[in-house]
């Protein structure tokens, strides 16, 4: 191990990531080619000479598979030796596990081809919209309970000196309890399901919610309510970030010594680059739609106006990437204060503040 990692240490920047996409693709073929051995294993029942009474436990006590990789692994085995196209599909990185393991039940002998190519590079969400469309499964009830109160743990007797009197005994501490994750997932192509635990404050605004709204929403659907806090949290919220209004007014000029960006050049750019981070690499545009900040195509710093054609939107990771590439990885590490008393070659006080502030994200 040490030898791999000081050979890629080695490695220049294109060089590393050539060898990493070569090494993902030999672990697709080496996944591919397991699956495949399972297929033939798993109806020879050849686990049971191996001491074990499942082609589960044989995956995790002799192959050392975690749990989690022995059941995706399996799940892929038994789909591809009904529909030995999976294989193919897996080493070449068109499918992967969680998208087999989530196909698997819903496919037959008349839908196979037509599931697997249209899951074909699809994340793990867009396949689950994909299985709610072809299985569509009912609304769950509505409900609002109350989740059990953690136990308090019981002090465990020490046998170190007792405590001073002036030292009040330390009450007894118990573990959190591990809040479950929220889950949002399709039911059908229209509806969905959203589970969350919320505080003793926000079940209270509910309840204030449901009391307030009985002449619209007789029933009390949290998820109605639910639906109108977001509509009002949306506009207040798009306001804000790009800019968005009912009575929208044209952009004044840009002014060279301020770094405002009007709303109206927000609405613009916002529009334009369809709330997307609109960052171009070797492999196309980037996906995110999330921390998405306006970015400076000229820095601001170097004479860069805040107008529509030097404005785009940046996730926050190419953001400070693009930062870091026009004023070097070094200055993006830096403070302001730290830029003040440099002296020489760096940049002057006031453009130092400028350029930092150009890393910093604009709304």
């Amino acid at each position: 191990m040490t030898d791999i990692l000081s050979s890629l240490n080695r490695l220049t920047d294109t060089a590393l990531l050539a060898e990493t996409k070569r090494l993902a693709a030999g672990e697709r073929r080496a996944t591919a080619d397991l699956i495949a051995s399972l297929m033939e294993l798993d109806p020879r029942k050849l686990y049971l000479g191996e001491g074990c009474s499942s082609l589960f436990t044989y995956c995790t006590q002799v192959l050392r598979l975690s749990e989690h990789a022995a059941y995706g692994r399996i799940a892929a085995a038994r789909a591809a030796r009904r529909f030995p196209i999976i294989l193919p599909l897996l080493a070449d990185g068109s499918l992967n596990l969680t998208t087999v393991c989530l196909l698997a039940p819903h496919l037959t002998s008349d839908n196979h081809r037509e599931l697997l190519t249209a899951a074909t590079h699809k994340s793990k969400r867009e396949v689950e919209h994909l299985v709610a469309t072809i299985s569509p499964q009912p609304d769950p009830p509505t409900s609002v309970r109350r989740l059990p109160t953690p136990k308090i743990a019981q002090r465990v007797p020490s046998i170190e000196p007792p405590q001073s009197r002036l030292e009040p005994p330390a009450p007894a501490m118990c573990r959190p309890a591990t809040p479950e994750p929220a889950i949002v997932a399709p039911l059908a192509p229209e509806r969905y399901k959203v589970q969350f635990t919320v505080s003793r404050e926000t079940y209270g605004k509910l309840r204030r919610a449901q009391e307030l709204l009985r002449h619209t929403v007789p029933n009390g659907d949290p998820g109605a309510i639910f639906d109108r806090a977001l509509t009002v949290l949306l506009a207040e919220v798009e306001k804000q970030k790009c800019g968005a209004t009912a009575r929208p007014r044209g952009a004044r000029p840009a002014a060279s010594s301020s770094r405002r960006i009007p709303a109206a050049v927000k609405r613009e750019v916002w529009a334009r680059d369809g709330g997307r981070c609109a960052f171009v690499g070797v492999n196309g545009r980037c996906t995110e739609r999330g921390f998405l900040e306006y970015h400076h195509v000229q820095p601001f710093a170097d004479g860069g106006l805040s107008v529509a054609e030097n404005l785009q939107l940046r996730c926050r990771a190419h953001n400070a990437y693009e930062a870091g590439q026009w004023f070097g990885p070094l200055f993006v590490r830096e403070v302001p204060a730290a830029w003040l008393t440099r002296t020489g070659s760096g940049p002057s006080s006031e453009v130092a503040a400028r350029a930092f502030s150009a890393t910093m994200p604009s709304g």
